[in-house]
């Protein structure tokens, strides 16, 4: 059940998000219409400038600045969620080799890149076989 905090939540991430997104499909459009669409410039971009952002929020916030609850759920998990969901892997991997944690980070990455293509081509396939 939802009570006050969480809905409060839900609003500050979805606000967020709804500006992340935006600003996502703003980018596919503008690196679409200068560079072309036969690469994925605008994926490409949004991933880097999204961990870079989502870098550079998370050690601020380690070192010098204590931003709010509401304030984080609005950046990192909202606008940068809506933006890349790929910056928050990479603070994911990033975490895990701070910690010396190789192999995980390692099985990490493996992991969610092959686990997750592969699950969009077995999703395709499965679509393509009930259609």
């Amino acid at each position: 059940m939802l009570n006050a905090q969480t809905f409060t939540a839900l609003l500050w991430v979805g606000a967020g998000g709804a500006l992340g997104s935006c600003t996502r499909y703003l980018s596919f459009v503008v690196l679409g219409q200068y560079l072309g669409t036969g690469f994925p410039w605008g994926t490409l971009f949004v991933n880097i400038v999204g961990s870079f952002v989502m870098g550079v929020l998370a050690e601020l916030g380690a070192l010098v600045w204590q931003p709010s609850q509401d304030v984080k759920l609005l950046l990192m998990t909202g606008v940068l969620g809506g933006f890349t969901t790929f910056s928050t892997f990479s603070l994911d991997v990033a975490l895990l080799v701070e910690r010396h944690d190789w192999t995980i980070a390692g099985l990490y990455v493996a992991a969610s890149v092959l686990l997750s293509v592969g699950a969009l081509f077995a999703a395709m396939a499965l679509v393509r076989n009930l259609v």
